[in-house]
């Protein structure tokens, strides 16, 4: 190792070579700080959360007409989401620069890039653990309800088997051969035979027209069915079409209104998911930041 000498103080002077052999002998990341934040941040987002909660239920009401509409405690939910989420990755970041071992001989640019790594490893670390500790609360409910289901398919196979299995007299409405067995035992006067409860051979017509989730009846189906319904019931040819038809629309309305329904919660997680995402960029963009200020907060003091 070259040394030199200053000859007013006497004082040995190393070379560039020499510190920068001492800088790869050292970590560039103070693990302590990064977990310290990451701690912190965790902490910070379970208070915030509580808090939120309480602030939530104070909104609604079991009341009709009081408290708050669903969409203004869904949106008040999803910004009190992001605030806690940003202000927990402050809190993390920051102190992740703040608590960080300080650098000598390093470049100001040097020191402010690991200021704000040591700022994003807090937040990345803090949300790690975040999800982690919501895995496992979400797979211990999981497997509560696993277990309550599993007790109470035991003691209904246990009475099953106590009370013996009886055979139903009428076909499976979801074995697809059961609606052609029926075509072949139709009688052109529908009142010949049992008759009593038709339920299940119309349940099953119905299960056959069924397609893309709206309910189209065949010609002969539909004579059929109408003519089910005035031996049950008793009333006029055209009486008896409107009941039919009227059924049929209301089956198809159901089966719209779910679709939509699915559709607009497809949406609303769709639009959730984003809004997420592009929350926790700007957290870990928020916790990048705060661990540059406190790093230089660090240094300055």
């Amino acid at each position: 190792m070259a040394i030199a000498t200053d000859k007013r103080t006497a004082v040995p002077i190393r070379s560039d070579l020499d510190y920068a052999g001492e800088e790869s002998r050292s970590t560039a990341i103070s693990w302590a700080a990064v977990i310290a934040g990451a701690i912190a941040a965790i902490a910070t987002t379970m208070i915030l959360f509580i808090l939120g909660t309480g602030i939530g239920l104070s909104m609604v009401s079991p009341w009709y007409g009081q408290g708050a509409s669903a969409t203004t405690v869904g949106v008040s939910a999803v910004v009190a989401m992001v605030v806690i989420q940003w202000l927990s990755s402050g809190t993390g970041g920051f102190l992740a620069g703040r608590l960080r071992t300080k650098w000598t001989g390093l470049h100001t640019h040097e020191v402010f890039f690991r200021d704000t790594a040591h700022g994003f490893l807090a937040w990345a670390a803090a949300s790690v653990l975040g999800a982690a500790l919501f895995a496992s609360a979400t797979a211990s409910g999981v497997g509560g309800l696993a277990h309550g289901a599993t007790d109470v398919a035991a003691a209904g196979a246990a009475g099953a088997a106590q009370a013996g299995v009886q055979k139903s007299q009428t076909a499976n409405p979801g074995d697809p051969s059961a609606y052609f067995v029926d075509t072949m035992f139709r009688s052109t006067n529908p009142s010949d035979g049992d008759k009593s409860d038709p339920r299940a051979e119309t349940t099953r017509i119905l299960v056959k027209s069924t397609q893309n989730g709206q309910v189209v009846l065949a010609p002969a189906d539909k004579t059929y069915l109408v003519q089910l319904v005035q031996a049950r019931t008793g009333l006029a040819q055209p009486e008896a079409e409107q009941r039919v038809d009227a059924v049929v629309a209301q089956m198809n309305d159901a089966q719209t209104k779910a679709r939509q329904a699915a559709d607009t919660a497809r949406k609303r997680t769709a639009q959730l998911s984003i809004v997420i995402a592009l929350s926790m960029l700007v957290g870990a963009f928020i916790a990048s930041a705060a661990g540059a200020l406190g790093g230089s907060m660090r240094d300055e003091y």
